[in-house]
């Protein structure tokens, strides 16, 4: 039988490899195979209980595209206590932004109860893809039905210096200002964000389809920091 390395170089794509490291300066290009996306969901399908047990267990991988089919198979993952367990073992070991933002296991929106403390213990972490990752799940979550005005403030606790943790807290701001506008624009109001992150919630909210043209006019009002 082959081997997960093998069969996801057999599906490598030089060129898409070739663009693929261009939008993810943090991994070598050696480390990406080029595998496309689709390509390793349906991988993540066919592979046995025993080959997912055994490929899920082999942290740290070499390779970029085995993050990501890590990640794949973990989205898939029905159990809540085995998949917060899962991706807590995994989340040390990613080290760019499209791992992180394609782990997101399924089963997470049916115990968003259970789920909320393990959030805030990812927000509060030390580890730039951790926090990201944190962060990605509250907006995902937590900005619809189960929001509450504390939860802004987990994500504008956040202070680092890290590209990536910045551009999802800016994410995540944006996306409030579309779903909870009153409650969000306070916080570019009152400037309680960093600079960094006040210029990008901003723009973020400006490109895009889903914040109103008057809720737009009023921000450029707030640009300046």
């Amino acid at each position: 039988m082959k081997t997960v390395e093998q069969r996801l170089r057999a599906l490598a794509d030089p060129k898409y490899r070739e663009f693929q490291s261009k939008l993810i300066p943090t991994v070598a290009q050696d480390l990406i195979l080029g595998v496309r996306t689709p390509d390793i969901r349906k991988l993540a399908k066919e592979l046995d209980v025993k080959e997912r047990a055994e490929f899920l267990g082999e942290l740290p991988h070499r390779f970029y595209d085995e993050n990501i089919l890590h990640a794949a198979i973990l989205c898939s993952v029905s159990d809540f206590a085995e998949a917060v367990c899962e991706t807590e073992r995994f989340l040390p070991y990613i080290d760019n932004w499209a791992v992180c933002d394609l782990l997101s296991p399924k089963c997470f929106s049916k115990h968003k109860g259970e789920l909320l403390p393990h959030i805030r213990s990812w927000i509060q972490s030390k580890r730039t893809y951790t926090v990201r990752f944190g962060t990605g799940m509250l907006m995902k979550h937590f900005l619809d039905d189960n929001f509450e005005p504390e939860y802004l403030d987990w994500a504008a606790s956040v202070r680092s210096e890290e590209y990536y943790v910045n551009m999802m807290t800016a994410w995540f701001f944006a996306t409030a200002l579309a779903k909870q506008y009153d409650c969000a624009v306070k916080y570019i109001e009152e400037r309680r964000l960093g600079r960094r992150v006040h210029a990008m919630a901003i723009q973020k909210a400006l490109e895009s389809f889903r914040v109103t043209e008057e809720h737009k006019e009023y921000l450029r009002t707030l640009k300046q920091y």
